[in-house]
């Protein structure tokens, strides 16, 4: 369930970081109007392409443990041995 939960956040954050900055929903931002020399800065097509590219790396965070899920592969297990019983062994 844990995991399943981590591609479901990995997912959306990374959605939302690669569609907002190109949205003009980045460009109304409140931090942007409260500090207007931080205008430049936010709107630079570098920045943006620097957030967009984090969200590439969440979305692609995301979907690759979401194919190791599908797949069955659980990583790596740890198995406890009881003394008692590789003792006997």
């Amino acid at each position: 369930m844990k995991r399943l939960m981590f591609v479901a956040l990995s997912i959306e954050i990374g959605l939302v970081l690669v569609v907002i900055p190109w949205s003009a929903f980045w460009e109304r931002n409140y931090f942007a109007l409260l500090f207007p020399p931080l205008q430049p800065l936010i709107t630079n097509h570098f920045v943006r392409g620097a957030v967009s590219g984090i969200g590439l790396i969440n979305l692609t965070v995301g979907l690759t443990e979401l194919v190791s899920i599908l797949t069955g592969r659980a990583g790596p297990r740890h198995v406890a041995v009881n003394p008692s019983h590789a003792a006997n062994d």
